[in-house]
């Protein structure tokens, strides 16, 4: 047993807890990092190993919302399970077409689109993407605050506090204090889908045609989703919960695709091999749980600007550093 190795694979099961789930390319990371600490493995593996390690990601997920996902909760009225159903399901729609587009093209994305300076310029142009939508949502939240619109879904007070109409009402006709909020969060408290049950299916099937661009590396799933989710008109709570939903299916069917390709090579697992991998999901496992509350405690008070500022100083660096080598 190497136990270099399986340090390695811890630091790579903290890097895709981190990342999986923060809008910043967990495989764009991943790629990044065997630059510099590359596993003395199979090429076949360490493909393998890439995207099954996102099992132990997953797994945080349905720890993290179990009783949301949980359609035979006893706890759930008939109408509750009936709509953790009917999110499963919406769940599912969502997820055909990165399944219809992604599954073909994944042996060709994996041999042409893997280099540092695709994911780079990818981190920059949706980091870029980040930055404008979140302007825009602020700037119509400014002129609300200026001069609430009718029919809008923020309320103001004669203190000049400003709180979500769904919030601001009074309980046996007293009147409740208002809570100041930042300009970002009334552009939250805007958006035309406040909570998950709300989803349509439109909207739904929306999020999953932003999910294709992750098939560029460099992209992010959760990220693509999320720039989707908030100009569909999603809540940023919303939209990263229903991320984090639509991650199950996707990239339970990617691992399971990898391993019987693997397999299917005649390719077995080493002890050494095995327990890379176990290593590498445990931890991933563990740092997503942590990820998980953090994005949802997160985006509660903030915009994700600072995930595209991330992004771009990211990719800026990658360019930079690899021109230097190839120079």
């Amino acid at each position: 047993m190497d136990l270099l190795e399986l340090l390695k694979a811890a630091v790579y099961g903290v890097v895709e807890g981190i990342t999986e789930w923060l809008p910043v390319s967990s495989t764009g990371h991943m790629l990044l990092v065997q630059q510099f600490m590359p596993l003395s493995v199979s090429k076949d593996f360490w493909d393998m190993f890439l995207v099954v390690i996102q099992l132990g990601a997953i797994i945080a997920v349905l720890v993290a919302f179990f009783h949301e996902l949980n359609p035979f909760s006893r706890t759930k009225s008939a109408g509750e399970r009936r709509s953790t159903w009917t999110l499963w399901a919406k769940t599912i729609v969502a997820c055909v077409p990165a399944a219809v587009v992604g599954l073909p093209l994944d042996d060709w994305i994996e041999d042409h689109l893997g280099s540092p300076f695709v994911i780079a310029a990818a981190l920059i142009f949706y980091g870029i993407a980040f930055i404008v939508i979140e302007t825009v949502r602020e700037s119509r939240a400014q002129r609300l605050m200026a001069e609430p619109a009718a029919g809008s879904t923020v309320a103001t007070s004669a203190t000049g506090a400003y709180r979500p109409r769904h919030f601001s009402g009074s309980d046996n006709g007293a009147s409740q204090p208002q809570q100041e909020l930042t300009v970002s969060q009334v552009a939250d408290a805007d958006a035309r889908i406040q909570n998950i049950d709300d989803l349509d299916w439109k909207t739904a099937l929306g999020i999953g045609l932003f999910q294709v661009l992750s098939i560029v590396p460099g992209t992010s799933r959760s990220g693509s989703t999320i720039i989707g989710g908030l100009i569909l008109g999603c809540s940023r709570t919303v939209v990263a919960q229903f991320t984090f939903y639509l991650a199950i299916p996707v990239m339970v069917g990617a691992s399971g695709l990898r391993l019987v390709k693997y397999f299917l090579k005649g390719n077995t697992f080493s002890g050494t091999e095995a327990a890379i991998l176990l290593t590498g999901c445990v931890v991933a496992f563990v740092v997503s749980l942590a990820a998980i509350r953090f994005l949802m405690g997160f985006v509660k008070k903030h915009d994700f600007k600072p995930f595209g500022w991330y992004r771009i100083v990211l990719g800026v660096a990658v360019i930079a550093y690899f021109a230097l080598v190839a120079a």
